[in-house]
């Protein structure tokens, strides 16, 4: 196994000037944190240690707090990790300077979840041309050169946007609507985000066979309760008769839910509008339980095995896929009861 342990000392040094100038933040890395105890161990226990720079987006939704957990567990000492955790608070200025802080601490891979798709070209060569791996999770970039970043690991963004329209299918066609006019409106994510575009494109796709389905408006609630709050009650005001609402997390939906019933709006399976919900964490599968949301197609966020997965391949000299899909499901109030007790997020 190769020696790491220079890349170690960078890597504490590194942390000790953060800590030292704590008062006055950490420079071009952002919130960048370590693992606990990581200063305790001894030289022998750390040497071969693989040193994984990982830039969060943020800490936007409950998704995004379950990703960046089951991220920080994978990447444990105990695992044979040493882990720097950056939050760049959904700005792509901050994970760019935190990857170049990466790279000037020669870790050995380095995992991001970009804030969007375009803008990465330069830093992404600069990893590169520093012989340092980069792994995609959640998110996609795009690039003219895809032998810019290693692999990703994710979900299927357009898959479950053509999961959430067959659904609706099905459900109009049950309820005897399937020839009805049908008004829909979108809360979409965080504009050109790979999962706002792909769960877009997806629900499209199958919207397109139906011409009577409406799609009467679009607009980004930036993947947060507070904007699907405020853009809901924008769409209430200016349609006045909404059949279905598609929000593409379930943050927005928990938002969207409060406006709609702050308009006197039911939901769900004896509502007056259905509710199409992404995400699939607890608090919204529960409301899946009691019929207040229709369905929700799950983004699972339990990632970091599968990085841990590709990073031993990788250490290993195994080749690896390009793009490597996390397992995921479709819950409604028939079959959601049976994953409550064993929901992790």
């Amino acid at each position: 196994m190769k020696n790491r342990w220079w890349k170690r000392l960078l890597s504490v040094a590194v942390i000790c000037v953060c800590t030292s100038g704590l008062l006055a933040g950490c420079g071009p890395f952002g919130d960048v944190t370590a693992q606990p105890d990581d200063l305790e161990t001894s030289s022998d226990e750390e040497e071969d240690l693989i040193v994984v720079g990982f830039s969060q987006i943020g800490s936007e939704s409950v998704w995004r707090t379950a990703n960046s957990a089951s991220i920080q567990k994978a990447f444990s000492r105990e695992n044979g990790f040493f882990l720097e955790f950056n939050n760049a608070r959904q700005k792509q200025e901050n994970q760019i300077k935190a990857i170049r802080g990466f790279i000037s601490q020669r870790v050995d891979y380095i995992v991001f979840s970009p804030v969007t798709e375009d803008g990465w070209e330069t830093v992404l060569q600069e990893a590169k041309d520093a012989g340092i791996p980069v792994i995609l999770v959640d998110r996609k970039v795009v690039v003219e050169d895809e032998s810019l970043y290693t692999t990703w690991i994710g979900s299927d963004a357009e898959g479950e946007g053509e999961k959430a329209g067959i659904w609706l299918e099905g459900y109009l066609e049950e309820a005897e609507r399937e020839d009805e006019s049908i008004n829909i409106v979108v809360l979409q994510g965080t504009p050109e985000a790979s999962v706002q575009l792909g769960r877009t494109i997806g629900f499209e796709s199958v919207a397109a066979n139906h011409p009577n389905w409406r799609i009467l408006e679009q607009k980004s609630a930036d993947f947060t309760n507070a904007k699907g709050e405020e853009v809901m009650d924008e769409f209430i005001k200016k349609y006045q008769d909404i059949d279905v609402v598609v929000s593409q997390n379930d943050d927005m939906t928990f938002g969207a839910l409060k406006a709609l019933e702050a308009n006197g709006i039911t939901t769900g399976v004896d509502g007056d509008v259905i509710v199409v919900s992404f995400d699939a964490v607890h608090e919204a599968l529960e409301l899946v339980q009691h019929g207040i949301i229709n369905v929700d197609v799950e983004c699972n966020p339990e990632q970091g095995d599968y990085i841990v997965d590709i990073i031993r391949k990788l250490e290993n000299g195994e080749p690896v896929r390009k793009e490597n899909i996390v397992e995921e499901q479709v819950f409604t109030p028939e079959n959601v009861e049976q994953y409550l007790d064993t929901r992790t997020y």
